[in-house]
C-alpha cells in the first residue's frame, strides 16, 4: 500500500512537472513577460502588474534577482530567458533596469525592454555615476550602516523607520512597514560596478517612473529614457519609487504595449 503511494504521488509530481515544462515552452500568440525587481524590494513587488497581465492571457515570470552585481545577475536572468520558447519581453524595477540591459545581450527572443523607475546605463557607467548625475536622490542618507559579509564585501539596507518616506511614499504606511521588513539588501560594489554592452541602443523601449521618486532623481530618468530613443514615456505625478506598487494599471498597460509591438 505504502509503495502504491509512494508510486502514484512520484506520478502526479512527474506529470506537474512535464505540465509546467510544456507550458514553459509550447507556442503563444503573446511574448512571455519576465519581471526583474531591484534593490531593496522582492519580487512580490510585481504582484498587482502580475494580476493584470496574467487577466490579459500573459505568462508571466517574477523572477528572484539576485542583488549582486548586474554581469552575474544579468548572467542569471539571461539563462532563464534562454529557457523560454518565444518571445519576451524583459521588465526592469530600478537596480533591475541594469540587470536586464545586461540580461537581453545575446538572446535574440528578447524584443522589448521595459524600465520603471529605473536604470539604463551605457557602457563604462555605474549606476553611483547615474544617480549622482543629477540633484535630487536621498537614498544615501536612508540608508542603513553597511552589513559585513562573511566572505567579504557588504550589503545594503534602507533603515526600516526611513523605508515609507523613501522608498514608498504613496504606498498605504502597513503595506510599506511589510515591505520595509522583507526588503532584500543589494551588494555594496554593485553601485559602483562598470555596466557591459547597453542592450537598449538595439532594442526598442518604454519607460514609466514618478515625478516624486526619491531614489533615482526623475531628470536623469528622463536623461536615460531621451539617451535609449524610447518608444514612450510616461510620467506619474506624485508617484514614488515603487511606481509598480502604487500604480499596477500603469505599469501594466505601458508593458502590454511593449508586448504588442514585438
Amino acid at each position: 500500500m505504502r509503495k502504491a503511494f509512494i508510486a502514484l504521488a512520484f506520478g502526479i509530481v512527474t506529470m506537474l512537472a512535464m505540465n509546467a515544462s510544456a507550458q514553459m515552452s509550447k507556442p503563444m500568440d503573446k511574448p512571455f513577460i519576465v519581471l526583474v525587481h531591484g534593490a531593496f524590494a522582492d519580487a512580490s513587488s510585481w504582484n498587482g502588474v502580475v494580476r493584470i497581465l496574467q487577466k490579459d492571457g500573459y505568462f508571466v515570470i517574477a523572477a528572484a534577482n539576485p542583488l549582486r552585481g548586474a554581469k552575474s545577475d544579468g548572467a542569471y536572468i539571461g539563462s532563464l530567458v534562454a529557457d523560454l520558447k518565444g518571445p519576451v519581453v524583459l521588465v526592469g524595477h530600478s537596480y533591475g533596469g541594469n540587470v536586464i540591459t545586461e540580461a537581453a545581450n545575446g538572446h535574440a527572443n528578447v524584443k522589448s525592454l521595459v524600465y520603471v523607475s529605473a536604470f539604463a546605463p551605457a557602457p563604462g557607467e555605474s549606476l553611483g555615476e547615474l544617480t549622482g548625475k543629477f540633484p535630487g536622490s536621498t537614498l544615501g542618507q536612508a540608508l542603513a550602516p553597511p552589513a559585513d559579509l562573511a566572505g567579504g564585501g557588504k550589503d545594503l539596507y534602507i533603515q526600516q523607520d526611513k523605508f515609507h518616506a523613501q522608498f514608498a511614499a504613496d504606498v498605504p504606511a502597513a503595506d510599506a512597514a511589510l515591505m520595509a521588513v522583507t526588503q532584500r539588501p543589494l551588494l555594496q560594489a554593485a553601485l559602483d560596478e562598470k555596466a557591459g554592452d547597453a542592450s537598449w541602443k538595439n532594442l526598442p523601449s518604454w519607460w514609466i517612473y514618478g515625478d516624486a521618486d526619491k531614489n533615482i532623481p526623475p531628470q536623469a530618468m528622463a536623461f536615460m529614457a531621451t539617451r535609449a530613443a524610447a518608444k514612450e514615456v510616461v510620467v506619474v505625478k506624485g508617484a514614488s519609487h515603487v511606481v509598480m506598487v502604487s500604480h499596477p494599471d500603469a505599469v501594466a498597460r505601458l508593458i502590454e504595449k511593449a508586448a504588442a509591438a514585438h
